[in-house]
């Protein structure tokens, strides 16, 4: 019985493995323009970078580190010809459950939020950004369209986030560790809570096609609330 057990737990301890082993890499959504890594938070400078397009990026390491990236549009049903911008990055360690669940805890003083709402004012909002996350299932399987790797995680209440591609591997990402060190000297230059720059382009030059244009906009469904408000603005 012992020895019956012993097994059990190995082949759990192998395909947990195995899982991970899987999602090692950096994965981006479908348009490519949102990558993990310097290319979107700029450490030394503490400076998140826009993106030309939306979307999402995850990347993982075998030994259990995670970093995330977000670029999304946020709907505006008062006036759906303005919505709001969203930059969001966090990194840290993740865990796997017997179950294939991931636990997502992110180093909580490294993670940083852009807000912009171009038609309110011409500023954005800059602040430190921590939150846990909980995918109850993932899977890892070769796209038939797309012929490539793909990721598709599903959130804490089994609802499916949009897919994601393999970018690279081994991944892109910052050093796994705090980086309070590398960001301390542009803190001196430039408190966490203000943003000198413009809104974002997405935002400030967004054209009337780009809100029903699929391949443009991943986030196509933040709008459906916006629809009715979409229809009589084009009229």
């Amino acid at each position: 019985m012992i020895v019956g057990y012993l097994y059990l737990g190995l082949l759990a301890t192998t395909a947990s493995a195995a899982k991970v082993a899987d999602l090692v890499g950096t994965w981006s959504t479908k348009s490519g323009s949102v990558v993990t890594g310097p290319g979107f938070y700029d450490a030394v400078k503490d400076k998140l970078i826009e993106p030309d397009l939306p979307g999402i990026s995850y990347s993982f390491t075998a030994d259990g580190h995670y970093e995330e990236a977000y670029y999304r549009a946020l709907a505006n049903p008062t006036n759906p010809s303005c919505p709001k911008g969203i930059m969001q990055w966090q990194h840290g360690t993740f865990t796997m459950d017997s179950d294939g669940s991931l636990e997502l805890s992110p180093i909580e003083r490294d993670g940083r939020q852009l807000e912009s709402d171009p038609c309110s004012s011409s500023l954005g909002t800059y602040t430190r950004y921590n939150q846990t996350e909980r995918f109850n299932s993932f899977k890892v399987s070769v796209d038939p369209y797309h012929n490539v790797q793909r990721l598709d995680l599903f959130s804490f209440d089994d609802s499916p986030m949009h897919p994601m591609y393999i970018t690279y591997r081994p991944p892109q990402m910052l050093p796994t560790s705090p980086l309070e060190s590398v960001t301390k000297d542009a803190k001196r230059k430039r408190d966490v809570g203000s943003q000198t720059e413009s809104p974002f382009r997405m935002a400030n030059l967004i054209k009337r096609e780009d809100l029903v244009n699929p391949d443009r906009w991943l986030w196509l469904g933040i709008f459906m609330t916006a629809l009715g408000g979409i229809t009589v603005f084009c009229s």
